[in-house]
């Protein structure tokens, strides 16, 4: 059984419900002992600038993205920002929350490669 997880998120913007709930089975990982991934894509890419991410409240049971983004890097998750798709957008780091890395789709294959099982939003 792999000691790692990985949750890829493709939707904000356009979903904020699947970025919320992305990052609460992100978390969920985290508190179930594994060492846990965020992947953004696409639309995804949004959840990691700050003034975005603010935007998204879907209320009932969950937080605002912007605290479940905040509490899973602070619990030790790792975010990753797909570079390419950052630029398409004209996102840039600065925008970020702190400790969001931009990196290609590399960084996810090697994630994977390793056994890690992973569920996309």
């Amino acid at each position: 059984m792999s000691d790692t997880f990985c949750i890829t998120i493709n939707s904000c913007k356009e979903n904020g419900d699947k970025a919320t709930v992305g990052f609460v089975v992100a978390t969920a990982a985290l508190g179930s002992g594994k060492d846990t991934m965020v992947f953004l894509s696409t639309d995804g890419v949004w959840a990691a600038v700050k003034e975005e991410a603010a935007q998204i409240v879907e209320g009932g049971p969950f937080k605002p993205l912007s605290e479940l983004i905040e509490t899973f890097i602070a619990a030790g998750g790792r975010v990753v920002a797909c570079a390419p798709c950052c630029k398409k957008r004209d996102i840039s780091e600065d925008q970020f929350f702190d400790k969001i890395e931009l990196a290609g789709g590399a960084v996810l294959v090697e994630w994977l490669s390793n056994g890690s099982p992973n569920v996309s939003y």
